[in-house]
């Protein structure tokens, strides 16, 4: 049986933005399902290294950086 953690994309790597001319941020592992059933996960700031929690649904909509 596959379980539905197996099924999820999560673009780890990955360098997106926050919106088309956002702070660019490296997604990276998968932390932990919310009561909604979204997921949060770890990113990294580029600019400052900062580790932050992001909503896998928002990072999904976030373009990849330039």
């Amino acid at each position: 049986m596959q379980s539905a953690l197996s099924s999820i994309y999560i673009p780890t790597g990955d360098v997106r933005s926050f919106g088309p001319v956002g702070p660019a941020y490296e997604v990276g592992k998968l932390l932990r399902e919310l009561e909604n059933g979204d997921w949060m996960v770890e990113i990294t700031l580029v600019e400052t290294g900062e580790k932050a929690e992001y909503r896998l649904s928002d990072l999904l909509d976030d373009p990849e950086a330039k």
